[in-house]
């Protein structure tokens, strides 16, 4: 009995000794996870910032050479959106040098530089009059003046636009940063960020009067400028760099306090249109969801779901076709708005006029229309009617050339070799027994009188042989012309 229980006890102990070596093993797992994330993540050990300074202050200027490079950029995306191909505008984005003052706006906030923020808003204003001057100038030709695709496309911003800004942002200027930037990096940034093509649909807006395209186009435009500002600030204070120091020590605070009053105002302003996008995102998804499930239930809806959502007056109005809808249907609706969280909203429904004309109308299509492949069926009866009368016609054809004896041919021939003759004829001779029908070919014939009957005889067994031979023909008989 003691034995056993000494037994357990060690057993006991073995299982204890291996379970703290377990979780030590855990512990040491965890505690070289908790090490390596942080140094996965961290941006602040790799950064050259000195360098970061010097490249972003370098790309501010827009002059000289980089003024062209930008007004032919526009002019390439212009054209790229003018024929919507995504490839010329892709193109053009990889050569535009709008980045520069957006990110020296964001850096020189972030480090207090005055001087470089005073230099990066007159280039990035610079930046901006060239853009829509040059895309104003394109559009301002009467066949360059249709609104496409990618140009629509580029009116009407929405919460996804300011996620693509802020990342794209922080990608760029964690690019720049790098001991060795990344400008593969860089080009991608303002390919997805797309600065180019809302200011060119601006210039398209100005150039054909209608401002609401500009005014959306701009609104793009401007939420894009204020993320990616918004997003070398954010980075320039997490690596800390440092603050450019002013002798002065109340002109340093006065223009810490400055910048951090941009700073925040930028900030608060971003929070409120990322929120007010959100909102319409939300509104509009919603209501398409509700309009979505009225034509699952055969409703039939007129015209695009978007142009029936009005988010500022909280209104849904939909042009109904066909049969009449009682109010209780309407109320039923009204309710599933409600359930979608769509409150405060008017629906709006506009009924069609009596249909009754326009389904005579269709009718009458359907009428028309059997009645026309009723005529084409008849018309290609007759056209195969027709085809097979001319197949017929043509075996018939192709039969008689088979039989045909081209006599003339060989007359030539005849006279050279038969000197004797003085006359020949060639007929066609149907003979029936009244059981069946044959054909012999007859060949008459008149021989001078200088030849013999055994040379008459002679000649003719040789010239019934070549004739047969010559012309291909059998049944062929020699008989002496009256």
């Amino acid at each position: 009995m003691e034995e056993n229980n000494k037994d357990q006890v060690e057993e006991d102990k073995k299982f204890q000794e291996q379970k703290e070596d377990v979780q030590k093993e855990f512990k040491g797992f965890f505690q070289s996870l908790k090490e390596y994330i942080p140094k996965l993540l961290s941006i602040r050990r790799d950064t050259d910032k000195e360098a970061t300074a010097k490249t972003i202050r370098e790309g501010i200027s827009i002059k000289g050479q980089t003024a062209w490079i930008l007004v032919f950029s526009i002019l390439i995306a212009s054209i790229g959106l003018n024929v919507s191909s995504t490839a010329v505008v892709i193109g053009a984005m990889l050569i535009s040098p709008l980045m520069g003052p957006i990110l020296g706006i964001g850096f020189s906030i972030g480090v207090n530089d005055v001087d470089t923020l005073k230099g990066s808003v007159i280039n990035f204003g610079a930046m901006v009059f060239l853009s829509l001057l040059t895309s104003f100038i394109f559009f301002s030709i009467p066949i360059f003046q249709e609104a496409t695709p990618e140009i629509l496309a580029r009116t009407k911003p929405d919460v996804r636009d300011v996620l693509i800004a802020i990342s794209g942002g922080l990608a760029l200027i964690i690019a720049i940063s790098r001991n060795k930037p990344q400008f593969n990096t860089v080009a991608g940034v303002a390919i997805a960020t797309a600065l180019m093509p809302p200011l060119c649909t601006a210039g398209f807006g100005l150039a054909t009067g209608q401002f609401n395209y500009f005014g959306g186009a701009m609104f793009l435009f401007t939420i894009n400028c204020i993320y990616i500002a918004l997003a070398a600030f954010v980075i320039t204070k997490y690596l800390k760099f440092p603050m450019l120091k002013y002798i002065n020590q109340a002109k340093r605070k006065r223009i810490s306090r400055i910048a951090s009053l941009i700073a925040f105002v930028i900030l608060a302003f971003s929070i409120f249109l990322f929120y007010q996008l959100y909102l319409l995102n939300d509104y509009t998804t919603k209501a398409e969801i509700f309009i979505k499930n009225l034509k699952e239930e055969g409703i039939n809806i007129i015209g695009d779901s978007k142009e029936s959502i009005n988010f500022q007056e909280k209104e849904i109005k939909l042009y109904v076709f066909g049969n009449d809808y009682s109010q209780k249907q309407k109320e039923r609706w009204e309710e599933q708005i409600r359930d979608l969280g769509l409150k405060n909203t008017k629906l709006t429904i506009l009924k069609s006029q009596d249909d009754s004309s326009i389904r005579e109308d269709i009718d009458k299509i359907k009428e028309l229309y059997i009645n026309s492949n009723q005529i084409l069926s008849s018309r290609d009866e007759t056209i195969k009617e027709k085809n097979q009368r001319i197949n017929e016609l043509e075996k018939d054809l192709r039969k008689y050339y088979l039989n045909e004896v081209h006599f003339d041919r060989v007359i030539k021939e005849i006279q050279i070799n038969y000197a004797e003759l003085q006359e020949i004829g060639y007929s066609r001779e149907y003979v029936s027994n009244f059981e069946k029908m044959d054909t012999i070919n007859v060949i008459s014939v008149r021989w001078k009188n200088k030849l013999s009957k055994k040379q008459r005889k002679q000649q003719e067994q040789k010239l019934q042989k070549w004739l047969e031979t010559r012309l291909n023909i059998k049944n062929l008989e020699i008989r002496q012309r009256p």
